[in-house]
C-alpha cells in the first residue's frame, strides 16, 4: 500500500474527501505544504458538493481521488463513493481509500491505545498501530482507548475513553509516510460484514367464509 508522499510524488494534486463523520472534510493536496481544505456539518447528500464548491477544484482537476471508507457513517461514505464512481464513468481517475481509525492511530504512534467507533449491536470498532482493524465486545477492548470526534455512537460509549480531533489537514501531516491507502477499483464503504435482514414469507389473506346473518 502507498504512503501519501507517495501518492504526492505519482498523483499530485490529491482530491481527499471524507463523510465518515459528522462533519464533512474536503482537500485538495499539492503536497506537505500545499494544502486547501474545507468543512461541513451539513448531511453528506448536501454537505459533500457543497464542500466541493468551497475549495474551488473539479474532480478532474486533480491526478487521484482519495477518500474514507470507514468506519463512520454508512450513508455519508457510500454517498461519496456514489459520486467517485459517477465522475469516474466519465473521467476516470485512480482511487484510493483509507481506514479511518487506522489514521488516527497511526497519527498516535503508540501501539498500546486503541481507536475506537460504535460497530452497533454492542460490538466496537477497533484500531491500534500496526494491526489490522478488528470488531470486539466491549469486554475485548484494551483498557486506554480514544475514540474520533463527531462521529455517531449508539451504544454507551466505553468507561475512559477519550475523544480526539478528527481534523485531516493535521493528521494526514503526521502520517505521510505509513502505508495507509489501498487503491480500490469499485468504491464502497467498508463493512466488516454484510448485514442480514429478516426474510419475509408472504402469505394470502383468505375472506372469511363464516355466514352473514341478515337484518
Amino acid at each position: 500500500m502507498p504512503t501519501l508522499q507517495q501518492l504526492f510524488a505519482a498523483h499530485a494534486p490529491l482530491l481527499v474527501i471524507d463523510a465518515a463523520s459528522a462533519q464533512v472534510q474536503v482537500g485538495v493536496l499539492t503536497g506537505p505544504a500545499g494544502q486547501r481544505w474545507a468543512f461541513s456539518s451539513e448531511e453528506a447528500g448536501v454537505g459533500v458538493f457543497r464542500v466541493l464548491d468551497a475549495v474551488g477544484v473539479r474532480p478532474a482537476d486533480c491526478g487521484a481521488w482519495i477518500f474514507c471508507d470507514g468506519p463512520g457513517s454508512v450513508l455519508g461514505i457510500r454517498t461519496v463513493a456514489m459520486a467517485l464512481r459517477a465522475w469516474a464513468a466519465i473521467d476516470p481517475r485512480p482511487v484510493f481509500a483509507y481506514c479511518s481509525l487506522a489514521v488516527v492511530a497511526e497519527a498516535i504512534g503508540r501501539s498500546d491505545v486503541g481507536v475506537i467507533a460504535d460497530a452497533r449491536r454492542d460490538r466496537w470498532h477497533l484500531a491500534r498501530r500496526g494491526e489490522k482493524l478488528q470488531r470486539q465486545s466491549l469486554a475485548e477492548l484494551p483498557t486506554e482507548l480514544v475514540m474520533p470526534e463527531n462521529f455517531r455512537c449508539w451504544s454507551a460509549p466505553p468507561p475512559g475513553v477519550r475523544t480526539v480531533p478528527y481534523v485531516l489537514e493535521k493528521l494526514l501531516l503526521n502520517t505521510l509516510d505509513a502505508n495507509l491507502y489501498r487503491e480500490v477499483p469499485a468504491p464502497d464503504a467498508f463493512l466488516h460484514e454484510e448485514p442480514s435482514y429478516v426474510t419475509w414469507v408472504p402469505q394470502i389473506h383468505r375472506a372469511s367464509t363464516a355466514p352473514r346473518t341478515g337484518a
